[in-house]
This record gives C-alpha cells, structure tokens and sequence, in this order.
C-alpha cells in the first residue's frame, strides 16, 4: 500500500505540473500571436471553463469505468493535445486548442483523487489527502519555474515538448504501475443508475458535502484573486520581476510543510469542519491584510499566513467529501468538487478582473465576500444540524 500511494502521489504531481506548466506562458503566447487584450483573457480563461465539462464528465465516467481507465486516457489525450500548442499560429487556433486541453485536463485530478480516496482507509483520509497536497504544492512551485526556465532557454516549443513528455511518462506509471481499485460501481449498481444519481443527488443535500463543495470554490475564488492582484501590484510598487513569484512560493512552502511534518496528523484527529472554519477565517484575513501592506517584508509574512489557511482548507474539504459520499459515487462527488475549483479560478481572476482593476480593491472585494458567504454557510450548516437533531431527540425519546 505504501507503494501505491507514492505512486499515486507522483501521478498527482504530474496531474498538476499539467496545470502549473501553463499559467505563467499563456498569455505571453497570445500576445505573441496578435491577440488583444479580450483575446488574452479569453486564452487564460477558457481553459478552465472547459475543465469544468470535462471535470464533470470525469466523474460520471469514473463512476462507470474505474479511475484508472480514465486517469490514462487523460494522460495521453492531454500529452497529444499539448503538442498542438507548437502548431498554432493565430489566437483562433489557441482558443480551439484551449478548449481541447481544457476538457482533457478535466479528466485527470477527479481520477487521481478518487484513486487515493479509494486505497485509503476511512479514518486515514485527512493525512492522506495532506500527502497529495504536498504533491499538488510542489507542482505549483516546480511548474511556473520550469516554464520560465525552458522558455528562456529552449523557447516555448519545447516546453510544450518537454510536458507532453511528461504526461506520457505519468500514462506509463498508470498503466504499468500496480495500481488495484476498490469501492468503484459494479455492474448491478451501474445497471440501476437512476437509483444511483438519486442517491447522488440526496448526498449533495448533506451539510457537510455542501460546505465541501462551497468551500472548494471559496479557496479557488481566492487563490484565482491573488494570482490576479499579487503581480500587478509587486509591479506597481517597483519590486523585482520575480518578487510576486517568490511570495507564492512562500505560500507554497509553508503549506507543503504542514502536508508533510508530523503536523498532517491534525488532519486526522481534528473535525474537518473545525479546520475549514479556521483555514478558511485565515485566508480572508490573509486577503484583507495583503490589502492594506506596501512593505515587502509584510507582503512575505501575509502570503506565509496565507499558505497556513490554504494547508488547513485542502485536505480538510477532501476528506470532509469523501466523508459523505458512497463508494462508488465518489468518481461524480470529485468531478463536481473540482469542477467547483474550476469555477472558483474563473470567478476570482477573470470575473474581478472585469469588475476593477484595482489590486488592493479587488483584495478587499474578495476578502468581504467571502466572509459574507462564509457566515451565510456556517450559518445554515449550524441551524440544519439543530433541525436535524431535533427531529431526532423526540423518536430517541
């Protein structure tokens, strides 16, 4: 089992390199073809609004066929899809090319994940979600670093090369790797689908696996405002090119040790909903602060704090889902809970972008409204469970 997770989690670095390679070159690449500045955001953007479909599809097809299947049919679609970014020469051709590597992409982190739910025992799944966060936190530090690196050297070419290799390596691993599936849909329960999305739908209903797919839009929407505000405003404050690169590593760091310390014990031993609450009360105070500091040093310590809500948040929504969800529903539960994470990068960086320009104003816009809607959640989630249990209190009686 060990073996198995390692691999796994390498197939979530790899997953994710897929998504990390890209941000910082595409719209250096649109530009490079002639597109405007609509053009631009529509490049970025349109990625992450296909993979949202493909998310979607991910999940029912998971469901049907098993994790495995579909983690290397994502792999080596996307490997091939990656190589069509060296032939484009005009943004029309980008953006059918986005829309590609979108749906593509959709079906890679809902497998991978459904994956490490499945070889994880129950009360094991918090510090095992911590692991393949630390995974996803160094893809998001190696992968702007190695775009940057091979576009100076080598050029964007063979970039996109050099990652279509690598999810070819990742398709390997998957298929000759050693990787056993349990708790996936059989045939009786594939036969009586109307009955399975029923129980579907009523899991949706829950307290609990609503908050985790609020939630994973909540920490994307905030993720989606940094990305957008952080480097306007290092420039606008004349700090170094790479000053706004650093910061997010920073961020990086310090949740990629809370993954991997003896800390992601806390995962474990805590109640999800106790560690969202509090993930999610640093993240918007994070937000907030980072508003209102023109110091260097205290943009640092903010994106610090911030890496500590984010390392709080991620695995605990995982396993706050997973939870929640049967078996063999989990394929459709992750597909939607990323399809959210999709959502929440397109609301936060193109939907506040058209809103203001302003960085410190879009900081302080995202920080207010999540706290609105994250009292609105705790609110709800509290006066259902005192609903519930007094429904229960008189049959107990």
């Amino acid at each position: 089992m060990p073996k198995t997770k390692w691999l796994l989690n390498t197939l979530v670095l790899i997953c994710f390199m897929d998504l990390f390679i890209q941000l910082p070159v595409m719209g250096p690449l649109a530009l490079s073809l002639g597109a405007g500045s609509f053009q631009i955001g529509l490049a970025v953007g349109m990625y992450s609004l296909t993979n949202m479909i493909g998310n979607m599809l991910a999940g029912i097809w998971i469901d049907r066929f098993g994790g495995k299947k579909i983690l290397i049919t994502g792999l080596l679609m996307t490997a091939g899809i990656l190589l069509l970014y060296t032939v484009v020469r005009q943004p029309s051709e980008l953006m059918a090319v986005r829309v590609l590597h979108g749906l593509s992409g959709g079906l890679l982190v809902p497998s991978v994940f459904t994956m490490v739910s499945r070889v994880t025992s129950a009360r094991n799944q918090g510090r095992s979600m911590a692991q393949s966060g630390a995974a996803v936190g160094v893809a998001a530090i190696l992968g702007p670093a190695f775009a940057g690196i091979m576009k100076a050297s080598a050029g964007l070419d063979w970039l996109f090369v050099s990652a279509s290799a690598l999810l070819l390596l990742g398709g390997g691993l998957a298929l000759f790797g050693k990787l056993r599936e349990s708790g996936g849909a059989s045939d009786d329960q594939d036969a009586s689908s109307s009955h399975a999305k029923q129980v579907f739908i009523d899991t949706l209903r829950n307290p609990s696996a609503a908050t985790a797919y609020y939630g994973a839009f909540a920490l994307m929407f905030a993720m989606g405002a940094l990305t957008y505000s952080l480097p306007l405003k290092a420039e606008a404050l004349g700090l170094p090119d790479q000053a706004a690169g650093l910061m997010l590593s920073v961020f990086g760091v310090v949740a990629i040790s809370l993954f991997v310390l003896p800390s992601n014990r806390w995962f474990d031993q805590a109640s999800p909903l106790r560690l969202c609450a509090v993930g999610g009360g640093i993240v918007i105070l994070s937000l907030f602060a980072l508003s209102m500091t023109d110091l260097q040093v205290g943009m640092y310590g903010v994106m610090a704090v911030y890496g500590l809500g984010f390392a709080l948040l991620f695995p605990s929504l995982n396993a706050l889902l997973v939870s929640q969800v049967r078996p063999e529903h989990k394929g459709r539960a992750f597909g939607m809970f990323y399809a959210f994470f999709s959502l929440g990068v397109v609301a936060g960086s193109s939907g506040l972008s058209a809103f203001t320009g302003e960085y410190d104003f879009t900081l302080r816009i995202a920080s207010g409204f999540l706290l609105v809607t994250c009292g609105g959640v705790g609110i709800w989630v509290t006066l259902k469970r005192r609903r519930e249990q007094k429904a229960i209190s008189p049959s107990a009686s």
